[in-house]
């Protein structure tokens, strides 16, 4: 800091054009390929699932064995592939093809079946034929079947089952370079990618520390999502965002799996994924639309109107974004009035 000004009042020595001669000529000189941000451009991040699954990166899902990550991943692809809401509150979107592979589970007997109960639209489900020879991370049929089929999602399950019989997942120089990898796939295509990955048995430890193999893989995921059962109703699953690098972390929202019903979404759920290792119990609670939706109610009692301003400034301050309030707004329709008030304002009432 130069003494008596801030530094943004300070002169700054600039560059000289023979300081850029030379930086130049040095780039002429060496093999190393230099990028200058300058020349990169600024994009934002695209969601299939915001913000939970991100485009263009790697998601894992995690959790112990029989907890239901594959039914979820499943339910996940019908609902993509169709159109349909993930979740009662969320959008529909365009249909989209799905590459799945699998490890563990036969398709005809155990995968078509799920995803045709769960209302898939198998067309769009596609499988990269590795009868003759085992799919790896490093193989070249990902990225083939990514430009032959134009697929947004790939999942890999479990990601055990895709290492490679020469890799070792606790080595970070052998996983490194695997992740990186499908990052840049991810990337290139466009598409989601998710992991789906058994955790180890190190009880006691943090749920991050019980993932997959060498920590360079959850250093390497964009998102982390953990799903685990409730000690006092094993037919209550939570998902819960663990990791979020792109975005604040989604609400843990909880399904059933298990019982005569069947799957399905049950909402928001507050626990901790180290507290439900450790076997605590956590408690349903409502969900931001549904807290949407209590707060327009609230603010229209007794008649009274409101602006879409003021009702989304006071959203805001309770957590709540304004595309939920849209989307509260838009489930209440048939009972809200619009109307324009004398400063040209957008304001709702309840209709009589």
């Amino acid at each position: 800091m130069v003494k008596g000004r801030t530094l943004t009042n300070a002169i700054l020595p600039q560059p000289t054009s023979s300081y850029n001669r030379k930086i130049g000529e040095m780039s002429k000189n060496t093999d190393v390929k230099l990028i200058s941000m300058d020349t990169i451009p600024i994009e934002e991040v695209t969601w299939l699932l915001k913000p939970f699954i991100p485009y263009g990166k790697i998601t894992i899902i995690q959790g112990d064995p029989g907890e239901g990550k594959t039914t979820l991943v499943l339910q996940i692809i019908a609902a993509l592939t169709t159109g349909r809401p993930i979740w009662d509150g969320l959008p529909e979107m365009e249909p989209i093809h799905v590459i799945y592979q699998t490890a563990e589970d036969g398709l005809s007997d155990t995968i078509k079946p799920r995803l045709v109960a769960a209302g898939a639209d198998c067309a769009r489900v596609l499988v990269i034929d590795d009868s003759e020879k085992a799919l790896t991370l490093d193989d070249d049929r990902l990225e083939q079947a990514l430009e032959q089929t134009g697929a947004r999602l790939v999942v890999l399950d479990p990601i055990q089952g895709y290492i490679g019989s020469g890799v070792d997942m606790h080595r970070a120089n052998e996983i490194r370079p695997l992740m990186h990898r499908l990052a840049k796939l991810a990337e290139k295509y466009s598409c989601a990618v998710i992991l789906i990955g058994h955790m180890n048995k190190n009880s006691g430890d943090k749920s991050s520390y019980r993932g997959l193999g060498s920590i360079d893989i959850m250093a390497a995921v964009r998102s982390l999502l953990f799903i685990g059962k409730v000690k006092k109703d094993p037919t209550t699953r939570v998902l819960i965002h663990e990791k979020s690098s792109l975005a604040p972390p989604g609400e843990t929202m909880a399904f059933k799996l298990g019982d005569e019903e069947g799957f399905r979404w049950v909402g928001a759920y507050e626990i901790s994924a180290d507290d439900l290792l450790d076997g605590k119990e956590g408690k349903p609670t409502e969900t931001k639309l549904q807290r949407g939706t209590k707060l327009i109610y609230e603010l229209l009692a007794d008649g009274n109107a409101v602006t879409i301003r003021e009702l989304d400034e006071k959203a805001k301050a309770q957590g709540i974004s304004q595309r939920t309030m849209r989307e509260a707004r838009s489930r209440m329709k048939e009972e809200l009035d619009y109307q324009m008030n004398e400063k040209q304002e957008n304001t709702i009432r309840l209709k009589k």
